[in-house]
């Protein structure tokens, strides 16, 4: 059997490269993969659903020859369906649903050969930027066991940075790929919009701003991934440009000399911590000594329009979502099925007008394409990933009053107070979460780079932001950054 020191220091690519030259087995790995869940899970509640014996079902028989044959993969419990299992969605109304069949980018990563172990922990429905759902509880981040890992891909960043696997599922809507990884020091990617498919149980995900792909440890890994998985699937209402070579081969080319806009200005908050600050003068500081322009430069962000928007827009989806659960639970939902904030969300989406959501859709469309101007004279835009160090666990959910003024408003709803209410708790929300939701509002593609951590050893991820279709670039950047920075070797004491 494979030591765990190998296993570790090993990325996706590396242990399919050792199953394909006969080296070893993909039993070997998964039982290594196994093994380490039920070692350091109970510590952080990252795997919420254990596949053992059909992953090891499945490694004994002929995998496909995909660039991961073999390799253990976790997905994250929202919206990836895997035929045969439950996806909560941290959700406890949809406990007991059974997908028919697979989703079609998880039919996708199992022919890359992809063996899944489990499903990893995500906050209700995906909403918040934490990973602390009722359903399953917390998520902890294995570089300090206190603070939270991020959301809504929490489980999966927090699996990955504790070397169960090494890389994970993961889906991202306002950053749910790219704050996990920055607070777990990985490198994650929201690729553009329409570039990965959704289908065939969602026609998409809040107008758009819903990409599936990936936290990995190496940019390569992420990379190949994306080639397993790009392209539209049947009836995708949006396809991305198709890239010009692989992105695998992208990242053995240089970027060139590229023009980058870097700010450390909140853009949805109103102020960033000195550690965030330092890191992303830190990474600017690194790309001018690798030969790019660096300049001082702020997108055309209104924070007020743009965080309404979104909230307008994410509590409409909200109370669809509920409304077609509905359709297929076998009981009506009810206030006591969902978390406090996610039904008060609902109750909100019900009160919004059709036009005030039609305003709110044109809102956000405006501002992809007053940015897509700003990119006109910028290749990339560097920021830092989130606006705060990892918050404590507890930091971001609704505090003992918020809850009380959400219990009454539950029994007795006034539109004009529910609105107020919601304001405020998404104004928390956005003080953290202040730079990644607009590439989803875009649909640009971003990644967090885990190219710097704290004097608490915490890490903090540093945001770019490209031209919409082009990962290119990304990757390109990432792969030249990683080798002048290498993170891979860095592990938590766990």
């Amino acid at each position: 059997m494979i030591s765990f020191a190998d296993y570790e220091r090993h990325d996706a690519l590396a242990l399919a490269s050792l199953v394909a030259t006969g080296n070893i087995h993909p039993r070997e790995l998964i039982e290594t993969a196994i093994a380490r869940i039920e070692e350091v899970n109970p510590k952080l509640n990252a795997v919420v659903h254990k596949l053992y014996d059909r992953a090891r079902a499945e490694a004994a028989r002929e995998l496909p020859g995909g660039p991961f044959r073999g390799v253990p993969f976790l997905l994250k419990d929202l919206l990836a369906l895997l035929e045969g299992t439950c996806t909560t969605n941290g959700c406890r109304l949809y406990v007991g649903h059974i997908a028919p069949r697979d989703s079609e980018i998880v039919r996708r990563q199992r022919a890359a050969g992809l063996v899944i172990v489990g499903k990893t922990n995500t906050p209700e429905l995906g909403i918040l930027p934490v990973t602390e759902p009722a359903l399953h509880g917390a998520t902890r981040n294995p570089w300090s066991l206190a603070h939270t890992p991020g959301g809504s891909s929490g489980g999966s960043a927090a699996a990955v940075a504790a070397s169960i696997v090494p890389m994970a599922h993961g889906g991202d809507g306002g950053g749910s790929i790219r704050i996990p990884a920055a607070c777990c020091g990985l490198f994650g990617v929201k690729p553009t919009r329409g570039r990965n498919p959704l289908g065939p149980f969602v026609g998409e995900g809040w107008h758009g701003m819903v990409v599936e792909h990936a936290v990995t440890r190496t940019v390569r890994d992420s990379a190949a991934l994306l080639d397993a998985t790009q392209g539209p699937d049947l009836g995708a209402p949006y396809v991305a440009p198709a890239p010009e070579r692989p992105f695998l081969e992208e990242t053995k080319r240089e970027p060139g000399k590229l023009r980058i806009a870097f700010t450390t200005d909140s853009l949805l908050g109103s102020s960033v911590h000195a550690d965030c600050v330092a890191a992303a003068q830190d990474a600017a500081k690194l790309c001018a000594g690798l030969g790019h322009i660096v300049e001082e430069a702020r997108p055309p962000v209104d924070r007020h329009l743009l965080s309404r928007a979104w909230l307008t827009l994410v509590s409409a989806e909200t109370a669809a979502e509920i409304e077609l659960l509905g359709r297929t639970a076998a009981k009506k939902p009810r206030a006591s099925d969902f978390e406090p904030g996610t039904w008060m969300l609902a109750q909100a989406g019900r009160a919004f007008r059709a036009d005030e959501l039609a305003v709110a859709v044109h809102d956000i469309r405006m501002t992809g394409r007053a940015i897509a101007r700003f990119f006109e004279k910028f290749d990339l835009l560097l920021t830092p990933t989130v606006a705060t160090p990892p918050p404590e666990i507890g930091a971001l959910l609704p505090k003992p009053a918020d809850l009380a003024v959400l219990a009454t408003l539950r029994a007795l709803p006034h539109a004009g107070a529910i609105r107020k209410v919601l304001d405020t708790l998404a104004d928390r929300a956005f003080e953290f979460a202040a730079f990644t939701p607009v590439a989803n509002a875009t649909g640009q593609p971003a990644m967090s780079v885990p190219l710097y951590w704290n004097a608490a050893g915490l890490p903090i991820g540093v945001h770019f932001m490209g031209r919409y279709g082009e990962e290119a670039t990304l990757f390109r950047v990432a792969a030249q950054l990683e080798a002048a920075r290498p993170w891979g070797k860095r592990r938590p004491a766990l």
